[in-house]
């Protein structure tokens, strides 16, 4: 097992602790850089679907991993992303605006919407956030002179005086560009006062009132910024999609986001990265899984949801950590062998938080 000794306190702001980590980080990024030279296009565009929900899921990663606050709608946020960069594209805009004026639009309407469930809590949050995508999707359907309605808007392409940012290598840098900037900013998000405040009040808002921190306005921070990473999302799943309409952006999404976040392990920015991974791959195996099952049922409306259900169910029961926690107590135990103890591994109670002010 590593033991590390701290010679200076600039080792103590270090993003990467210890040697096995920033090996783990530069392989990571070296497989993503040569990935277009030894994929085709296929996997590429299946890689660069996964580069995008890292973006979504560090967004959502942010609202409920390190801030508390569970939301049912931020497939909502996907969508306005999506559609205000879509539509300032077809007036002749550049992407390099269009794309941070989709991600603004979806955090200045988060920030809207945290105001308004700052001082809800648990399952009422989840039916305002719920209600709230219901609302966005019927409203961009009934916006048929901008949005095409539920006819769809097809999505001009990414360009900017003349160049284009064409589907396949250069697509992925950008995205991989944006998608390492965004896990930076994060990181040093959690690092900054307002990220240890986003932290606080998930762990005890008696707490973090007591220490003088303004609940309400840490709330709607938390829900700009996770919006905001959202819309940034949706802005770039709108050119791997090449279509959209309402429906791509209903409560089925949220669900895919909510599963990924609580998946991949709640509180963590490797948590958002496993839990894409899954992401990624749960349509095939749902499709895999459709071959064995009798046609009566594979076929039967309402599957997807239902698996997407018990997923969540399962790993709140039996892995609350989630893969990124599975995933830390296989190294512990492949460093610590083979003097572990078998205690180490036992998960722990989790109890009901009552001390919050109404």
């Amino acid at each position: 097992m590593q033991v590390l000794f701290k010679t200076n306190y600039d080792q103590d702001i270090n993003y990467l602790v210890d040697r096995g980590e920033r090996v783990r980080v530069l392989l990571a990024l070296a497989l993503a850089l040569i990935a277009p030279l030894v994929v085709g296009g296929y996997f590429l565009s299946e890689l660069t679907m996964f580069l995008v929900y890292i973006i979504a899921g560090l967004g959502l990663m942010v609202l409920v991993g390190f801030t508390g606050m569970v939301s049912f709608g931020h497939g909502a946020f996907l969508g306005i992303g999506a559609y205000t960069h879509s539509v300032l594209l077809g007036y002749g805009l550049p992407f390099f605006i269009t794309l941070p004026a989709g991600a603004l639009a979806a955090g200045l309407i988060g920030a809207a919407l945290g105001r308004a469930a700052s001082k809800m809590h648990g399952f009422y949050m989840a039916i305002a956030t719920l209600a709230f995508a219901i609302v966005v999707e019927t409203g961009i359907g009934a916006w048929e002179h901008v949005t095409g309605g539920h006819m769809g808007l097809s999505v001009p392409p990414m360009a900017a005086f003349g160049w284009e940012v064409t589907a396949g290598p250069l697509q992925y840098y950008l995205i991989l560009a944006l998608v390492v900037f965004c896990i930076w900013g994060v990181a040093n998000l959690m690092r900054s006062p307002t990220g240890r405040a986003f932290v606080a009040v998930r762990d005890s808002e008696t707490s973090a009132r007591s220490l003088g921190l303004n609940i309400a306005r840490t709330r709607i921070k938390a829900f700009f910024i996770s919006a905001m990473l959202t819309g940034l999302a949706g802005g770039l799943l709108s050119h791997l999609v090449f279509y959209l309409s309402p429906e791509s952006f209903g409560v089925n999404e949220s669900l895919k986001l909510l599963l990924m976040v609580i998946v991949g392990g709640l509180g963590t920015i490797t948590g958002a990265i496993f839990g894409a991974v899954f992401v990624s791959i749960l349509p095939n195996l749902i499709n895999l899984l459709q071959n064995f099952l009798p046609s009566s049922i594979a076929e039967a409306a309402g599957l997807e949801q239902l698996l997407f259900g018990a997923i969540i169910s399962g790993f709140i029961m039996f892995e609350p950590e989630g893969l990124y926690g599975r995933w830390r107590k296989l190294r512990l135990f492949i460093e610590t062998f083979p003097y572990y103890k078998r205690a180490t591994f036992t998960r722990q109670k989790r109890y009901l938080k009552t001390e919050r002010f109404r």
